[in-house]
């Protein structure tokens, strides 16, 4: 089965510093993102109830960017990607994801992203 990338884009109220908070830290992931991670240097270990899922953290900027390859992954090109920035029209944080699905999961993929960004926004307060 082919796997494609996708892309999607939400807006937040919060700061990129403190949506960055959200993503990167143990403490802000298990509020929206996974059951449990455990962090080790560059190493994420994400539970989903029972599954583990290994990535390395690949390149980071601080209160902007974060990028993970999965461990499994049968493609050595994909990757998750976090991007924050601020929109110059509204001033409202963006948070852009890029992941990767099978081509026949991205409609489900962007209901389960649409589900864990509704998490994250309860969160933030916004």
């Amino acid at each position: 089965m082919d796997r494609e990338p996708f892309e999607l884009e939400f807006i937040f109220k919060a700061s990129p510093a403190m949506l960055y908070n959200f993503i990167s830290a143990s403490e802000g992931l298990v509020m929206w993102f996974c059951d449990v991670v455990e962090i080790n240097d560059d190493k994420y270990d994400f539970y989903w109830e029972g599954s583990k899922e290994s990535a390395i953290l690949v390149e980071h900027i601080e209160d902007s960017k974060l990028v993970f390859k999965w461990v499994d992954a049968e493609d050595e090109n994909e990757y998750l990607e976090f991007d924050m920035y601020k929109s110059p029209i509204t001033n409202e944080t963006i948070l852009k994801i890029t992941d990767y699905a099978d081509s026949d999961e991205v409609e489900d993929q962007i209901a389960l992203w649409n589900s864990q960004i509704d998490e994250l926004h309860k969160v933030l307060g916004g």
